[in-house]
């Protein structure tokens, strides 16, 4: 694996000549718009060891009950509830300028923060859901959380809401612990993972299952080279799986690659 300070020039000269370039992010492309990540030095889970308790029995408690998981939810101080406030950062812009410029087809993301989408990608597949939709798990349809007045259905006591088009009980379309991932999202991106010839790794930690599983298909089936944009080593970077790390910010970083492909097609 090389590690010099010329990786993004690298890094830039194999997106350049790639076919079919994936991206993946995870939640460190997120941090740099000020969202808080869950298992960081500062993250909401290691300052609130009681919040990741829930969180993992969020999913039981909305099979067994749906009207009670949604009275707790909304009453509960919850990160999902403020995330409209925060703006696409220098990382997000650069990853839809360079699917506009057709360098990434595809942008495969952890977050549910919906940064991608305001940024301006437009090929994009949200591994675990997205926090402004609701989803049903029983057809699969999706809406708008702003289609539901969720705060009214709470004092007048008329929770959950339900599918317009089935009448099952809606969940937020956001993937919760022990909730498989929907079988299109999966897959469509494993699909996109394969397919690649060159995948853009940018701040995940590589941890988190099927997601982290990604790059090796992309490197086994499809003989992908991995680029590597982390504040840190990951399982990628140690186990040798990324033929390229560069550690940094990932909105710096991405920039400047951006910036450098757009030099080398001058």
């Amino acid at each position: 694996m090389k590690t010099a300070n010329n990786n993004i020039e690298k890094a830039a000269q194999e997106l350049n000549v790639a076919s079919y370039a994936v991206a993946l992010t995870g939640a460190g492309i997120s941090t740099e718009s000020g969202i808080r990540d869950f298992r960081g030095k500062n993250g909401l889970w290691t300052t609130d060891p009681e919040a990741e308790r829930k969180a993992y029995q969020s999913f039981a408690k909305f099979l067994r009950d749906p009207k009670e998981h949604w009275i707790e939810r909304l009453t509960s101080a919850s990160l999902l509830r403020d995330l409209s406030g925060y703006q696409p950062n220098l990382g997000h812009l650069a990853l839809a300028e360079l699917e506009n410029m057709g360098i990434i087809k595809t942008v495969i993301t952890q977050n549910i923060d919906n940064l991608h989408s305001s940024a301006g990608s437009r090929n994009l597949i949200e591994y675990h859901g997205n926090y402004s939709k609701l989803r049903c798990m029983n057809c699969a349809s999706k809406y708008e959380k702003d289609e539901f007045n969720l705060e009214e259905m709470l004092r007048n006591d008329s929770l959950p809401p339900i599918c317009p088009n089935c009448g099952h009980a809606l969940k937020l379309d956001i993937v919760f612990f022990n909730e498989p991932i929907p079988e299109e999202v999966a897959a469509r991106s494993l699909h996109e993972a394969v397919k690649s010839d060159v995948m853009l790794v940018c701040g995940t930690s590589a941890t988190v299952y099927p997601f982290a599983g990604l790059p090796l298909a992309a490197k086994q089936n499809g003989g992908a080279i991995i680029i590597e944009i982390n504040a840190e080593p990951t399982p990628l970077t140690n186990g040798g799986l990324s033929d390229y790390f560069i550690q940094g910010s990932t909105g710096e970083c991405l920039t400047q690659i951006m910036q450098e492909i757009k030099r080398i097609r001058t």
